[in-house]
Parts: C-alpha cells; sequence; structure tokens
C-alpha cells in the first residue's frame, strides 16, 4: 500500500533515476556488448545483459544486480549476443555434441534456467518454444533421438523423451510383450553406427490411447539424444509435417507432407491427420513439426491408400507421462490392460409402458 501521493511519486522517481543510471552504466560498457544480450531504448540507451524473457507487452534483463522489466514500446530494438542466440533459435543446436562432460546435453534454444526447472520438477519430458526452419536441419537435429523397438512380435519406432533413456512408443508395438530391445542410430565420421539395448523396463502403458513408456537400463554411459515435445493445440491444418521412423523394417526413413486434419475422430478419441505416408513400423514414431518439435506419435496408416496417416496429438503424451502413476505396469497381475463390464441386461422382455401424451414422441 502507498502511504500517499507523494510518496508514490517520489518512489516513481527514484526508480526512473536507477534506471537511467543502469542505461548510462552500460551504454559506457563496451567490454559487455560482446559478451552479453543488448537492448537499445528509443532514447539512445543501451541495456547488457541477459535476456531472460520475451512477454507480449515486456522483455525482462538480468542486468546482474537486478532483473528489470522494460516495456516493449520504450525499446527501439534488442538483440542476443552471439553465444546466447535466443532469438534466432536454430533446431539445428538440437542436443548440442559439445556439452561438457559431466553435463546433460540439452535440446535446440532450450534456455537452460528452463531446463534445469522441468528437471528439478521430475517431469521426464522437455519443452522449448523453437523457430521453425528446414526438414534438412530438422532431421540432422533429431533422427538420433528417433529409435527402433523390436520384439518377438514385429518391429516399431519410438523417440526418446530425456537423456535419462526414457522412451516414448505405441502400447501395440509392445502389447503381451516383455522381451523388448532398443536400437539407436548415433552418427559417426563415417555415417550412422548401430547401439542395441536389451535391458529395457516398461514403466507404463494406456491401451486406450495406443501410449507405452518405457525405459533404456543399460545405457550405461552412452548420452541418448532426446527431443522436445510440442503442442498439438497450436498445429494448423496446412502445416508441415515430418515423420522418422523404421517402416517395414527400413531405417530411419523420413516422409513428409502437411496436416491434412487437427482433430479427426476415431473411437472417442482426437487423431492427427496427415498426408506423410505412415506405414508398418512406422508405429510408435514421432511426428515432427518444422521446429523439430514432436506433434504427435504416429499410429495407424492406410496401407493401400498413400496420403491417410494418423498420429495421436502430443498433448494426450504429456497428459499420459504426467499421469504415469495412474498406468504404471505390473508383469505380476495378470489383470494388466483393460476390460469393458458389459451392462446387466433387462429382465423384462416386455414392450415398455411408455406414458400416454400426445406431446412425447418415441424414437
Amino acid at each position: 500500500m502507498f502511504d500517499g501521493v507523494g510518496t508514490y511519486s517520489r518512489r516513481k522517481t527514484a526508480t526512473l533515476v536507477l534506471f537511467v543510471m543502469v542505461a548510462v552504466f552500460c551504454s559506457l560498457c563496451p567490454i559487455c556488448d560482446s559478451f552479453a544480450d543488448t537492448i537499445v531504448l528509443k532514447e539512445g540507451q543501451r541495456l547488457t545483459g541477459d535476456i531472460l524473457a520475451e512477454k507480449p507487452t515486456n522483455i525482462y534483463i538480468d542486468i546482474g544486480i537486478t532483473v528489470l522489466s522494460i516495456p516493449r514500446e520504450k525499446i527501439l530494438k534488442y538483440e542476443y549476443s552471439k553465444t546466447s542466440e535466443a532469438n534466432n533459435i536454430d533446431v539445428k543446436d538440437v542436443n548440442n555434441s559439445g556439452a561438457a562432460p559431466g553435463q546433460s546435453e540439452q535440446p535446440a534454444g532450450l534456455p537452460l534456467l528452463l531446463l534445469s526447472q522441468k528437471a528439478a520438477g521430475g517431469q521426464l519430458y522437455r519443452i522449448a518454444n523453437l523457430n521453425k526452419t528446414t526438414i534438412e536441419k530438422c532431421v540432422e537435429a533429431v533422427s538420433e533421438a528417433v529409435l527402433m523397438v523390436s520384439s518377438p512380435a514385429g518391429i516399431g519406432s519410438g523417440f526418446f523423451i530425456n537423456e535419462e533413456g526414457y522412451l516414448i512408443t505405441n502400447y501395440h508395438v509392445i502389447e503381451k510383450e516383455t522381451r523388448i530391445e532398443v536400437t539407436v542410430f548415433r552418427k559417426t565420421a563415417v555415417g550412422f553406427e548401430k547401439k542395441r539395448f536389451k535391458k529395457v523396463r516398461i514403466e507404463a502403458i494406456n491401451p486406450f490411447i495406443d501410449l507405452a513408456l518405457l525405459k533404456v537400463e543399460d545405457a550405461g554411459d552412452v548420452k541418448v539424444k532426446f527431443v522436445c515435445l510440442g503442442d498439438s493445440d497450436r498445429v494448423e491444418v496446412g502445416e508441415g509435417v515430418f515423420a522418422i521412423g523404421n517402416p517395414l523394417g527400413l531405417e530411419r526413413t523420413v516422409t513428409n507432407g502437411v496436416i491434412s486434419t487437427k482433430n479427426r475422430a476415431f473411437e472417442g478419441l482426437v487423431y492427427i491427420q496427415t498426408n506423410a505416408d505412415i506405414n508398418p513400423g512406422n508405429s510408435g514414431g514421432p511426428l515432427f513439426n518444422l521446429a523439430g518439435e514432436v506433434v504427435g506419435v504416429t499410429n495407424m496408416g492406410y496401407i493401400f491408400y498413400g496420403g491417410l496417416g494418423f498420429a495421436i496429438p502430443v498433448n494426450y503424451v504429456k497428459n499420459f507421462i504426467e499421469n504415469r502413476d495412474a498406468f504404471l505396469y505390473d508383469k505380476d497381475n495378470p489383470n494388466t490392460g483393460y476390460k469393458y463390464v458389459q451392462p446387466d441386461r433387462r429382465r423384462n422382455r416386455g414392450e415398455p409402458n411408455f406414458p400416454k401424451n400426445k406431446n412425447v414422441s418415441h424414437q
């Protein structure tokens, strides 16, 4: 509570004075410019520091001694340093292999602050607001996170959601199977090499939406690549997408297309429809947007009709992961899965006695 108009005015004046002093100091420090983000005000002052967030009305910058909230109407321009490049995120930076030993490799453009908050909160997946780029750059960045899931029943696809070896695939890929193997394809100087993991644990399953959460337990010192999850609510019809998977066992196959429909209904669930080819073996693989974010999990397609593929929206995937405790897999429970209970049948098979009212119609 303010104790008067005069006090409020004095505080506002003091804040403005501090703001101007900081701006003048930063503008006189040329060394900071080469290692920090810069905001140039319309009145000519320059602020240098770390830009923490961009909001519709304000930009927040950490200048070292405090965090300032700068109204956009006061800003002439702003730019990021070459070390951060946060305003011009390139999906090519996904899982930067230049991470220092002992550090978790991070997805493209994901600020370390956001990454650490997600990890500290026990969240298994990562999110990032990435800029769109070309399919070539996206594939180069995310292809190592896409894997092959094998069982005695067949072959499917999947993708890592974090550096700890957690991955998503379709439930029908591992249905009634416990001997599961995961094959990853790692880039080398001469191409790709296969790395097979045979110790894979089933964490959670949800047959209703055809999703399974697995964990590779024998990764050892291998740092797996992973991808970020997008937002299927932001998907637009006509938007470019691409899928990576192993159709018919053909490893690392890339198909591209557009979003044909974002809310196609099947058996009470909504699916993303795409004309990117989806074939047996693609099941469980990721459907990416052109920012390299997963927007769906491919699980259906018409083999003899090209251009009719379907994917589970990624928001279903997020909900499944966040509520995984409700879907934990129990190998010792023979009732694992689901069964619909039939309603009790009518005992009186006679004609129902409807009320005799001319205004009531029976259908």
